[in-house]
């Protein structure tokens, strides 16, 4: 019985969207009657019916296999390079050497030449949920192996690749973030919109939620499947898993501070490795971050307004489920760029913040804190002077 091996290698291209856990899972559907005699550095879920085999029992039967990583601490025997991170990909900005994945498949009845062998169909990844849409597998130069003494080089039999892209949409039905604002300026604090990610009583589109006050508290939450990728979040007006907030703190001379928090609604979730994106003008005048990570993101060429801000590694990369500590926060130091700088008409706040690569739902523009101006004022007087006007006539 033929038997080949094949080397599968995902690379997660994103910029700012990780695989976080309980991790990816890779589905195919095989051209033949293949069978996974064997596996390292990943495992089918299922076996499938391998009743026809006597004695040697493949790893997997089943003509549609479903694939996922093994975890951390797997003997090394079961081991290849780039395995065993429990599903985990980070994004490719925020850690580039942990943003791919690999596992060696044995696979029998595939055939011994590049004329047999046929191409499998019909890819499905999830991470861990819906959202990836897989194209078809194409055929590509075959894939060069450099030996370890660097005077050898083989290659494959056959190489192909699948290209999968990601739909916030197909994700989910609601928004999963929204945006508050505030500032020194004004004691007006913008709240995020009001359903910005479902409504209470409707948990077709958000989902359940639970009141904070409640002296159930810990029971409903305890009994939660963590497992579960459906959020369970805390009871609000905005009903968002994810809240983050822009203040606009000091002004100084040369000079302007923010401080950002991002808040964690959802009880079934801890956020590991989370990340935001956030595009202002000003990001091209950072002079100094505290508590967070930076990097600059160009998707302009040269204009650089997008900033990507990440936990500290084992001080507050890991955004705790909702409660006292379901919170990161950090302040921002710019310089002033005195052609553009303003504090007036909402130029101070972002103009988009995504976080773990989802879009988050901004307040309307007309409702950001302004600057006390002199229109505020004429309109004043001008209702005093009709109400003289008014008593003198009178």
């Amino acid at each position: 019985m033929d038997i080949g091996q094949a080397v599968v290698t995902m690379n997660n291209f994103q910029q700012y969207r990780h695989i976080s856990a309980p991790g990816w899972s890779l589905g195919w559907t095989w051209a033949k009657k293949e069978v996974i005699w064997s596996m390292m550095g990943g495992q089918t879920t299922e076996q499938g019916d391998c009743s026809k085999f006597k004695g040697n029992i493949p790893h997997c039967c089943k003509k549609d296999p479903t694939v996922v990583d093994l975890l951390p601490g797997t003997p090394y025997n079961q081991q290849i390079a780039n395995c065993c991170k429990g599903g985990v990909l980070s994004s490719w900005a925020q850690d580039p050497t942990n943003a791919v994945a690999a596992f060696q498949v044995s696979v029998g009845r595939a055939g011994t030449t590049n004329k047999t062998v046929r191409v499998p169909k019909n890819f499905t990844l999830k991470a861990p949920g819906p959202g990836y849409t897989c194209g078809p597998a194409k055929i590509v130069k075959p894939t060069r192996f450099i030996q370890p003494d660097k005077r050898r080089v083989t290659q494959a039999l056959m190489t192909w690749n699948v290209t999968c892209t990601y739909s916030q949409f197909l994700a989910q039905k609601t928004p999963t973030c929204c945006v508050s604002l505030s500032s020194f300026y004004n004691d007006t604090v913008v709240p995020c919109p009001t359903c910005a990610c479902g409504c209470q009583g409707n948990s077709s589109q958000s989902g359940n939620c639970v009141d904070p006050d409640s002296p159930h508290l810990a029971s409903v939450v305890s009994n939660t499947d963590k497992n579960s990728i459906t959020p369970l979040v805390r009871c609000t007006n905005h009903m968002c898993p994810i809240r983050v907030h822009w203040h606009v703190k000091l002004n100084y001379k040369e000079y302007w501070r923010v401080k950002v928090t991002i808040t964690n609604f959802n009880y079934r979730m801890n956020y590991s490795d989370w990340n935001l994106v956030v595009q202002h003008p000003n990001f091209d005048n950072l002079t100094q971050i505290f508590s967070f990570n930076y990097g600059a993101l160009t998707p302009y060429g040269s204009i650089n307004d997008t900033a990507m801000l990440w936990g500290i590694k084992f001080y507050n990369d890991l955004l705790m489920q909702a409660g006292p500590l379901g919170n990161a926060q950090s302040e921002l130091l710019f310089r002033k760029e005195k052609a553009t700088f303003t504090f007036d008409k909402g130029w101070a706040f972002p103009r988009r913040i995504y976080f773990n690569g989802d879009n988050c739902v901004m307040p309307p523009p007309d409702a950001y804190p302004w600057l006390p101006n002199a229109g505020s004022k004429q309109q004043v007087s001008l209702l005093a002077l009709i109400m003289t006007s008014l008593h003198m006539g009178g």
